[in-house]
């Protein structure tokens, strides 16, 4: 049914769907609205045989999670930020454990300074703990990703994070088409843990491992993330057959064949991105668009061969690894080893900074004429970069590097 509602609250429908038996739930913006419309669910009756835990912190709300699953429930969070930092250690807990987990994360900043807006900071610095992340373009994925999510996880026994850009779509209304039960059902089958912890028949789950294993129980870990790479295309097409529409996957193309220049990014900044080159093409030369919905595991072999045609990649990302660059980009460079291709990584719309077409377009002017730095930061005001640069080299004390840039937008503006 094609329903008007804000994307958090088609998020929370599409996992009632999925019958979860457990939610645990704990607010951190902009995430909130999505336990927030499970518990209403959860109360009206609406979704059945679920128990729903108010839990004192986002370490608490996983650590219940993996009780549960391990207990045999079919299990369900979400967070965001500092929420995902705090559960860190359930994080790698949970993935350790091969327990198939589904999380969502409403994708924000990550503080000093405080920012509640969208960037991906959060989700990649859990990316080497062992979940599969998943990225959402549109809410309508981002509903559909919990579908297949579920799904995914209970066949791998593995945890899954589905990743999807704060306010940008948690808090965005448009048209979400959410199934009916009996699909979701037809798709999802009941769940049938690999592992459950059972009094009838007791064995331990996380017990010490030494050096005589541990390498063993990491490359089956690693070894789980390389078969979700056959298995998800494989569910993407069951999905498409049995609901009419392609989402998921390992990524989308926008106008990619024929194109030598070839924009890689994630999340809902692919929209704008596909309008900038879609105008830009009334100019000159064609400029494809490669949407990442699969991060982790990364699809090395699947984008040497989608790659291989063009002449110049430029990596858009909502992230940035201080003191090195770019952190897709960093994953891509590697993948492509030994292709003749050129890799530029352009950081973008940091805590929340919006990425507009007019800045998409001039950057991908810059590029086709080969003027682009191999790291370049869209929209970077470099006179407020440098009056502070200036007054530190004075030698002085000059306070706190946040609060100063605040100064400098009273007085300067934000201009450059």
């Amino acid at each position: 049914m094609l329903k008007q509602i804000e994307g958090s609250r088609g998020v929370a429908e599409a996992v009632a769907l999925c019958r979860p038996e457990v939610i645990c739930a704990y607010p951190i913006s902009p995430q909130t609205h999505i336990v927030e419309a499970c518990g209403e669910l959860v109360k009206s009756g609406e979704l059945e045989n679920c128990e729903y835990i108010n839990v004192e912190s986002e370490f608490a709300a996983l650590s219940v999670a993996i009780g549960a699953s391990a207990a045999g429930a079919r299990s369900y969070t979400a967070t965001a930020s500092q929420g995902l930092l705090f559960m860190a250690e359930a994080v790698y807990n949970a993935a350790g454990l091969g327990l198939p987990i589904v999380m969502t994360i409403g994708n924000r900043a990550i503080g000093a300074p405080i920012n509640i807006w969208n960037d991906h900071s959060d989700a990649m610095s859990m990316r080497d703990a062992g979940w599969i992340q998943l990225y959402a373009e549109t809410n309508q994925e981002a509903a559909d990703l919990h579908i297949q999510a579920f799904r995914l996880a209970e066949r791998l026994s593995c945890p899954v994070m589905v990743c999807m850009d704060g306010f940008i779509l948690t808090h965005a209304y448009e048209g979400i088409d959410i199934p009916d039960q009996a699909e979701v059902d037809a798709f999802l089958p009941p769940f049938v843990p690999q592992q459950v912890l059972d009094p009838a028949d007791p064995y331990s789950i996380g017990a010490m491992v030494g050096p005589e294993a541990f390498t063993e129980v990491r490359y089956l870990a690693h070894d789980k993330q390389i078969q979700a790479l056959e298995v998800i295309p494989e569910i993407q097409s069951a999905f498409e057959e049995q609901f009419g529409r392609d989402s998921g996957g390992l990524f989308h193309t926008h106008h990619c064949d024929g194109a030598a220049t070839i924009v890689v990014t994630m999340g809902s900044l692919a929209g704008t991105l596909k309008d900038a080159v879609d105008e830009l093409a009334e100019e000159g030369p064609r400029v494809g668009v490669l949407t990442l919905s699969c991060y982790r595991p990364f699809p090395k072999a699947e984008l040497r061969e989608a790659l291989k045609k063009a002449k110049r990649i430029i990596v858009v990302e909502k992230c940035l690894a201080t003191g090195f660059g770019g952190i897709v980009s960093t994953d891509l460079r590697m993948a492509l080893q030994g292709m003749e291709l050129i890799v530029k990584t352009v950081v973008a719309g940091l805590g929340g900074r919006p990425v507009t077409r007019p800045a998409l377009k001039s950057m991908l002017r810059r590029a086709l004429k080969g003027e682009l730095a191999d790291l370049h930061f869209l929209d970077l005001n470099r006179g407020m970069v440098d009056r502070e640069l200036a007054n530190q080299r004075k030698g002085i004390a000059t306070g706190p590097t946040a609060e100063n840039l605040l100064k400098d937008v009273a007085i300067h503006g934000t201009g450059a």
